[in-house]
């Protein structure tokens, strides 16, 4: 398993639009609207995630240094979502993991916020066994996890 991010291109927007988390958009958007909601942020980054050549999932990052006024002084992982087909593989996982190198390499960079549902223990420990923690507070409903970097 060779997990990467590679930039979303037309030649592939469409195989990413069609990825499906089989949660029918309860727990995270579909990758059309993630990438529809970026085109209006300076500040969003993302990319498709890819085992070896296999397109598998999609991931967004709220960066706060692609403006030259963000909104919010934070680096936030809006988006992370493997398609069905390839969930429980450790993908995710080592996802989260480049994004978490990709952050620590912008200036400025201190800590990485993330949000759940707050019923998704599942994601609460998933994002917990990558560092994580509760900051106790929470936005839109969910709860925010932070790790500092």
């Amino acid at each position: 398993m060779t997990v990467s991010l590679k930039e979303v291109t037309r030649g592939t927007v469409r195989a990413v639009c069609k990825l499906d988390a089989g949660d029918g958009a309860t727990q995270v958007a579909p990758n059309a609207v993630s990438i529809a909601e970026a085109s209006f942020y300076d500040e969003a980054w993302f990319r498709a995630i890819y085992d070896d050549d296999v397109l598998v999932g999609f991931v967004m990052l709220y960066d706060p240094t692609l403006a030259q006024d963000p909104e919010e002084p934070d680096f936030f992982l809006w988006r992370l979502m493997i398609d069905k087909a390839h969930q429980r593989k450790g993908l995710g996982h080592v996802a989260v993991k480049l994004l978490i190198d990709y952050v620590r390499t912008r200036p400025g960079a201190k800590k990485l916020l993330v949000s759940h549902m707050s019923d998704a223990d599942a994601l609460a420990r998933f994002y917990g066994s990558l560092g994580f923690v509760h900051t106790g507070q929470e936005e839109e409903g969910e709860k925010v996890m932070a790790l500092e970097l």
